[in-house]
């Protein structure tokens, strides 16, 4: 649980850090998006190993039905994501589609996963992207939406999500996860 905790908190501090310690970022001059990039490799390692090894008490499990609700979740939950980066209709009435695809993602895992391990992981970074959310309204409190892009990217948004999830699914079967039951 310790390599899980660790990494939680090195991957909120990796992105809150900018926020938070804004003279110690841009005195870095450039050099902090790799050092950031590393951060947060390090983070996804020791969050994935810790889980995998973490063991804790067990409060439920998965059912057709959580694991049904769990699957349309993700996919909103990776179109948000592909909306925030193609900046679609979505993206430009929604401030943090990332973050609240991150809330999504955290949501749908814990409905099939009852366990202190997940609570520990997802619960993590609920309130992390929770936290990001705060931080980033505090910091930069008028939001000027981006500019309207041509109907194609709404289209390759969700094709975007379909070819992601299929991805994220084939990764879930590979470490031993059933996506589908």
């Amino acid at each position: 649980m310790t390599l899980l905790i660790l990494g939680l908190i090195l991957w909120a501090f990796a992105h809150l850090a900018k926020r938070l310690v804004p003279g110690f970022h841009r005195s870095l001059k450039g050099a902090e998006r790799p050092m950031v990039t590393g951060l947060l490799v390090v983070a996804l390692v020791l969050m994935v190993v810790g889980y995998r090894a973490a063991d804790g008490a067990v409060f439920w499990g998965r059912n057709a039905a959580l694991v049904g609700i769990n699957n349309l979740l993700m996919l909103v939950s990776v179109y948000l994501f592909a909306a925030s980066g193609m900046k679609t209709a979505l993206a430009r009435k929604m401030r943090h589609p990332m973050l609240t695809g991150v809330l999504v993602w955290s949501l749908a895992h814990l409905l099939v996963n009852g366990d202190t391990p997940s609570f520990v992981l997802f619960g993590g970074m609920a309130l992390w992207a929770l936290a990001e959310i705060v931080v980033i309204n505090r910091a930069v409190p008028h939001w000027t939406p981006p500019a309207a892009k041509p109907a194609k990217f709404e289209g390759m948004a969700l094709a975007g999500t379909l070819v992601v999830y299929g991805a994220i699914v084939g990764v879930h079967y590979l470490l031993g996860y059933p996506t589908f039951g």
